[in-house]
């Protein structure tokens, strides 16, 4: 048995790279071998979100606070709130992110495949974001 208590692992910024504004990611646990499960929480100020992005064997997102959005490629930007549970397939497209006004904080869980659980992609635009 191993307990990671909390405060024990350094919140880390969202790096620009992946996402626009201001993010908080707070690792919660990795993948000890042979796992492959991965979670962390992460926080979105009002307006900041991913870049579009897949993963090779999905990722199951819980939302805890607050109220965002979610996309799938091709899709409607959906609102997420807390208690929604959001599954994007392997492979599929999409972003997810804090509404305009209103931050949102989810737990991400994902799988590794060959050592990756995420591919970045483009940043979603203005225009894209604010659609929803």
């Amino acid at each position: 048995m191993e307990i990671k208590r909390s405060g024990s692992q350094p919140s880390g910024k969202g790096p620009a790279d992946w996402f626009t504004g201001a993010v908080r990611i707070d690792p919660l646990f990795g993948p000890p071998e042979p796992s492959r499960v991965a979670g962390a929480s992460v926080t979105f100020e009002p307006g900041a979100r991913t870049a579009w992005h897949t993963h090779p064997l999905g990722q199951t997102l819980i939302v805890t606070a607050g109220c965002g959005w979610a996309q799938r490629e091709g899709g409607p930007v959906e609102e997420i709130r807390p208690g929604d549970v959001i599954w994007f397939s392997p492979g599929e497209k999409h972003w997810h992110g804090a509404t305009a006004t209103t931050a949102m904080t989810h737990i991400a869980i994902q799988e590794k495949l060959d050592g990756k659980v995420v591919e970045w992609l483009e940043h979603v635009s203005d225009a894209q974001y604010q659609a929803g």
